[in-house]
């Protein structure tokens, strides 16, 4: 019999960049397929092929054994295909039922017009859910559940469509452990009642509980499929890795000073667990780990955007006692956030608004800013950053991802930080773009500045830090030094299951 999706050859290129390279693959009825890969390994592309949002360069998509065209989203459902997003599409006013039938929504005729069914929606949307197993209140707003009952939702509003291949996108990136648990079950049911899943994930301890397969991509190639069984981490360590990986060597590091930065016994519920560790001026302390493991949750914290439950923040010995950005920010910390076009620069504001926005207080007389030393704190930074812009008055917008992010960075370098915080510093930026960034968080380093940088490239952090911390569902798991250590090793150290 033949597989339920099979892809033969399928390839991908854009300018530069092979992002997938003739992969075959195949999922047959009531199969689990784990996908796994780095950032770039080719997996966003090959879930944006069968959703239909990207169309292919050469190769062939077969259901059931026939090929098939998959012109875009609608021909992908057509033809039973279906795709969970990591980034979840619900609209927080509407009711559970609304959701899962959003754009469907059935219609009848009432004196003449066609209006919405509402009585219609809901047999519809128990359906799903019932094929789910879950128990959720059908008219609850989406806005007042979890983000694991949300994750359900568009899972049965996916399974509303009748879909032969299932799709999943990091389910469980932004889950707790049991609410893992909870989505696994349903996944398993779902492959029982015949669905071919793909399931895409960086967390190794999901397969045993998840899947009966897996396929590793890398560069865009299709490195090799092994059973749930085989995988352990250092196996899938070395096939997401391969021997290509040299280590940039950027000299030796100085002695640490002062310790700039401390927490103590720093505690979220349900997001951050028992945190404790010291950062010195002169030191790049970085954080390894997975999706969902805390790293962002843990910097927000420390810089007062998210409240703690319990525990100690010290700024060079001194007690914080209360966080806030502002007091943060007074004490010497500035943020780099994880998603710079949203939380790190108004885009259409000009590359010097941009620049100076965090650091007003040091071009303002009573109030009143002093636009020309204004300009010359922008100047200064472009040039040392080698920000690659047309003007200091153009929109930030229009500058390349790499020098949008070397904005974000000039930024809070202006406010003369003594503590920084990095949060995905060189997502999405070109390999030389983040050379450059990796020469400037060295060389802050150098100039005495304690540096927390954080990235999902755990090669980059490897890279660049003195020292690492692995984070894993809220939890600082290990510390370990990138003189004694290899990537492998650190991989397969993220992925392991914490010790509760």
């Amino acid at each position: 019999m033949a597989p339920i999706l099979a892809l033969e050859q399928l390839s991908k290129r854009y300018p530069g960049v092979v992002a997938l390279d003739h992969v075959d693959l195949t999922v047959d009825k009531g199969e689990v397929r784990a996908l796994l890969g780095k950032n770039g390994a080719g997996k966003s592309t090959l879930v944006k092929i069968l959703s239909g949002a990207v169309h292919p360069d050469s190769g062939r998509i077969l259901i059931d054994g026939n090929p098939v065209t998959i012109a875009g989203p609608k021909a992908a459902f057509e033809q039973g295909i279906c795709t969970v997003y990591q980034e979840m599409s619900l609209v927080p006013g509407l009711t559970v039922a609304e959701n899962i039938l959003l754009g469907r929504w059935p219609k009848q005729r009432l004196v003449g017009l066609s209006v919405i069914n509402r009585k219609a929606i809901r047999p519809i949307a128990q359906a799903a859910l019932d094929q789910l197993e879950v128990s959720i209140n059908l008219d609850e707003q989406v806005s007042r559940l979890s983000v694991a009952q949300q994750q359900l939702i568009e899972i049965a509003k996916a399974i509303s469509f009748n879909p032969r291949v299932l799709i999943l996108d990091e389910p469980t990136s932004a889950l707790a452990a049991g609410e893992m648990e909870v989505l696994h079950k349903v996944v398993r049911r779902l492959a029982e009642q015949g669905h071919a899943i793909v399931y895409v994930t960086h967390r190794l301890q999901e397969i045993p509980r998840v899947a009966d397969t897996v396929t590793v991509l890398r560069d865009g190639r299709l490195i090799g499929t092994i059973s749930a069984g085989e995988a352990t981490p250092s196996r899938i360590a070395n096939m997401m890795i391969g021997s290509d990986w040299q280590r940039t060597e950027w000299g030796e590091s100085g002695t640490p000073g002062e310790v700039k930065l401390a927490l103590r016994n720093v505690q979220r519920k349900g997001v951050l667990h028992d945190i404790s560790f010291e950062v010195r001026g002169g030191e790049v302390l970085g954080f390894a780990g997975l999706l969902g493991s805390g790293r962002t949750e843990l910097v927000r914290a420390i810089f007062g955007l998210d409240p703690i439950d319990s525990g100690e923040i010290y700024v060079k010995g001194e007690k914080v006692t209360k966080l806030s950005p502002v007091t943060m920010k007074a004490h010497g910390l500035g943020l780099t956030p994880e998603d710079r076009k949203r939380q790190g620069l108004v885009l259409v504001f000009s590359v010097q608004d941009n620049l100076t926005q965090a650091s007003m207080h040091r071009f303002s007389v009573q109030g009143v800013l002093q636009k020309a030393r204004g300009t010359a704190l922008a100047q200064e930074m472009v040039k040392a950053l080698d920000i690659k812009t047309p003007g200091l008055g153009v929109p930030t917008g229009t500058l390349s991802g790499g020098n949008q992010q070397k904005v974000v960075v000039g930024n809070w370098l202006n406010t003369l930080p003594e503590i920084l915080l990095m949060d995905e510093p060189t997502r999405g930026i070109d390999i030389q773009a983040k050379e450059q960034i990796f020469s400037l968080v060295r060389d802050l380093a150098r100039r005495g500045l304690a540096v927390i940088f954080i990235s999902s490239e755990i090669e980059e952090v490897l890279d660049v830090a003195d020292r690492v911390l692995v984070m894993n569902q809220g939890r600082i798991t290990s510390e370990v030094h990138p003189a004694e250590t290899d990537l492998e090793t650190l991989l397969a150290m993220v992925m392991e299951e914490p010790a509760q």
